[in-house]
């Protein structure tokens, strides 16, 4: 069934929507869940909640990209429990990949200060729009889906040494490019 489809279900408010994006997506969103999560009982309730929320989302919302909509859904509900599950804990698998952005991204409260979110967002964005498409593909699949070295290695059919010295050297492009930009680290 096409995108388009499923939101006009959705928008009828028929249950056979959440069903059709089970069919169709819930192998994609729960590997983007178990990247983030590493938990199946976290990760059941990570998508249950994600249903429960495309729910209540469409309508109003009609997006038009349902899959990239449905991944961000995913990834935020996600790391929202990562966060919550994870307040007294630390260096855990998720923790070791935002701690490589650490150092070319600014401090949370500097961030708030000097910068809105969404600003930040737009530069990071005007980067990788820079980057060749293999090393955005090696990026955003560390930093947003939560990849794993060997996993990004796997699929792009790079050596893992590779795939490590491409993010490093993508980390410090960005630390120069955010400096110039005239974001504080």
């Amino acid at each position: 069934m096409e995108d388009s489809q499923i939101i006009d279900l959705l928008f009828e408010r028929s249950e056979q929507a959440i069903a059709v994006l089970l069919e169709k997506y819930e192998k994609l969103c729960r590997k983007t869940a178990v990247n983030i999560l590493r938990n199946e009982e976290d990760v059941r309730e990570c998508l249950n909640d994600v249903w429960l929320a495309v729910w209540n989302a469409i309508p109003p919302h009609s997006p038009d990209n349902l899959k990239a909509f449905l991944l961000r859904i995913v990834r935020n509900t996600a790391v929202k429990r990562y966060h919550a599950n994870t307040a007294v804990k630390r260096n855990s698998f998720y923790d070791v990949a935002l701690q490589e952005l650490a150092d070319c991204l600014p401090d949370a409260n500097d961030v708030e200060q000097v910068l809105a979110g969404t600003e930040l967002e737009n530069l990071i964005n005007s980067f990788l729009a820079t980057q060749k498409s293999e090393n955005r593909i090696i990026f955003v699949r560390r930093y947003y889906f939560s990849d794993s070295i060997p996993q990004i290695a796997e699929r792009m059919h790079l050596s893992q040494n590779n795939v490590s010295v491409r993010l490093n050297r993508i980390r410090k492009a960005l630390r120069i490019f955010l400096e110039k930009e005239g974001v504080e680290i």
